[in-house]
């Protein structure tokens, strides 16, 4: 709740401006009921047709200026809640970028993405309710009270019965309500999870003929998404009309009471049930923004849980901002996933000095990834430290690190847009000569050459129209773009033949200069001609040496030269 009073303050005016002219229709509202009896009671009971002229004028003016403020309310109110939630809209997506990856995976991208859009749109409606109903009801529903005592005094007990029910009733409806919307949220969560994993990897279950199985996972979800929201609907669907059946009751009452009043207060009886009405209807509104705001209240939560979430990775107090060389020093580190039983890596030590090339090799599952992964502090080691040029990569600035640092991964990932888009993504100001140079160290060139609009080619989605070595040597291009200190190159040319990989590497070498460079592969081919190659298994250093060298001493490094090239 606290949350939502927040953002609508950052709009207050707009707030407040809503809020005069919402006062504004709710007292005219509440004339014309009196009017309306002073046209019967003074008008047509005593046939003064005047009577009925001036009142019957006032009554339109009255609806007149209702009209007018309703719609200036509307405007104003529509706009608050839009304004509000842009706000929430970007900062959970502006705090979502200071998370790390450890944050972003036990909260899961299908849950963020249902906070960013359904839960937000939570708000909303209920921020643009509150300026609509919310505070409107307890006017009319005061007012109308004061008429009525004035009016029609023998109706207070009546009215009394009313209100405790129906606030019993509202009371009853949020205690029962909030939880269930709570678990709603949830299954939107699931259902948002399967059809994002669906669509991201639609070709492996095409490949598999597995459509018939996720259509059961996705038919599961969406079945609990259904059986969710009809629990908590049918909590709406219960309390609405019990409140509006004990407000008409009371209209009976009051029917059945007036048949011992005067002729000539009929109006007045008008009057009061028109009052009634106006109360049945404030406390139905009443009733459906409280609905409203158990979705709400439970949407804000789950948005405040992004906005408070603690980043996994803690920045110094005073970052340091050196001009980073490239000099790459692990000692003892060791780390391993949150929630994992097992060490992904132990003990690792090993150095790389600015303008090497050092090859990482070992079986899959060995580490390899996560051992390149802690250099940009995507994940902090448990122990030990990962230092550059001296200092620990924790003690620098984030935003310096990681503009020292260029990363190309296997899975190359590229964004709908251009060529040029996707590579000056790595390097906003890059020159004509940089795109030209960083295509022809990537064989992207060769790219850009066959296709009929060159750099102005439209990407698909996840460069969908690009094949797997194509995406690779893009995806290479747009990070030596980015002129490095540390380039990391995750087994990036895996889709590449082999001459077009030998000529990839060769550019490589010519380029690097003084640059370090960690070269992880699978392929003995690909690391024996680094300055030295560092063996690991099972998240453990067998070797760090020169190729020879290493087929001398290093028994996990000749098997896996055996198992690729023979004896």
């Amino acid at each position: 709740m606290k949350l939502i009073f927040r953002y609508v303050g950052k709009h207050f005016g707009l707030f407040i401006t809503a809020i005069i002219f919402l006062i504004i229709e709710s007292v005219t509202e509440i004339f014309q009921p009196t009017y309306m009896s002073m046209i019967v009671d003074e008008g047509v009971t005593r046939a003064d047709s005047s009577a009925i002229a001036h009142y019957g004028i006032i009554m339109l003016i009255i609806a007149g200026i209702d009209a007018g403020a309703a719609i200036v309310r509307s405007i104003f109110s529509a706009r608050l809640g839009q304004m509000v939630a842009k706000d929430l809209r970007r900062d959970v997506y502006k705090k979502t970028q200071s998370l790390s990856l450890e944050n972003i995976e036990r909260i899961s991208t299908a849950s963020i993405i249902t906070r960013i859009t359904n839960d937000v749109t939570q708000v909303q409606d209920f921020v643009q309710g509150v300026t609509r109903i919310i505070f409107r009801a307890p006017i009319i529903t005061v007012s109308a009270i004061v008429m009525i005592i004035l009016r029609t005094p023998w109706l207070v007990p009546t009215m009394i019965i009313v209100i405790a029910i129906s606030a019993f009733l509202i009371f009853l409806n949020l205690k029962i309500g909030y939880p269930k919307f709570a678990f709603l949220q949830k299954r939107t969560d699931r259902l948002n999870h399967v059809s994002r994993e669906y669509l991201t990897s639609v070709r492996v279950v095409k490949a598999f003929n597995a459509s018939e199985t996720e259509h059961g996972r996705f038919n599961a979800a969406s079945a609990s998404l259904r059986d969710a929201g009809i629990s908590a609907m049918r909590t709406m669907a219960l309390f609405g009309p019990l409140i509006n059946l004990t407000v008409n009751l009371s209209i009976v009452v009051l029917l059945w009471l007036a048949h011992s009043q005067d002729a000539s207060q009929i109006g007045r009886v008008m009057a009061s049930i028109n009052y009634l009405t106006q109360i049945m209807m404030s406390l139905s509104m009443i009733s459906m923004i409280f609905n409203r705001a158990v979705r709400a209240f439970a949407s804000s939560e789950r948005i405040g849980e992004i906005l408070t979430e603690e980043p996994a990775l803690k920045s110094p107090d005073t970052p340091l901002k050196p001009d980073i060389k490239g000099e790459v020093v692990f000692k003892n580190v060791s780390f391993s996933y949150p929630g994992a039983e097992m060490r992904t890596l132990t003990d690792i030590s090993f150095s790389a000095l600015p303008g090497q090339t050092i090859g990482i090799i070992g079986p899959t599952g060995s580490g390899k990834s996560t051992l390149v992964n802690l250099i940009p502090r995507f994940y902090d080691a448990d122990s030990g430290g990962v230092f550059i040029d001296g200092v620990k990569v924790t003690q620098l600035d984030e935003h310096s690190l990681r503009s020292a640092v260029s990363t190309a991964a296997q899975r190359a990932v590229l964004f709908t847009g251009t060529i040029r888009e996707n590579l000056m993504w790595g390097n906003p100001l890059a020159t004509p000569e940089e795109i030209d140079s960083a295509l022809r160290i990537s064989c992207a060139d060769e790219i850009v050459d066959r296709v009929e609009n060159g750099l102005d080619t439209l990407l698909g989605q996840g460069g969908v129209n690009l094949s797997g070595g194509q995406k690779q040597r893009v995806s290479l291009a747009r990070s030596l773009l980015k002129d490095p200190k540390i380039l990391i190159l995750d087994d990036c040319t895996s889709a590449l033949d082999a001459t077009t990989e030998a000529k990839v590497l060769r550019s490589l070498r010519e380029y690097s200069g003084d640059i370090t460079v960690l070269l992880i592969s699978q392929r003995i081919s690909t690391v024996r001609k680094a300055d030295r190659i560092l063996c690991i298994d099972e998240g453990r250093v067998q070797g760090f040496d020169t190729h020879d060298e290493l087929m001398k001493t290093c028994d996990c490094y000749k098997a896996i030269y055996r198992s690729q090239i023979g004896n």
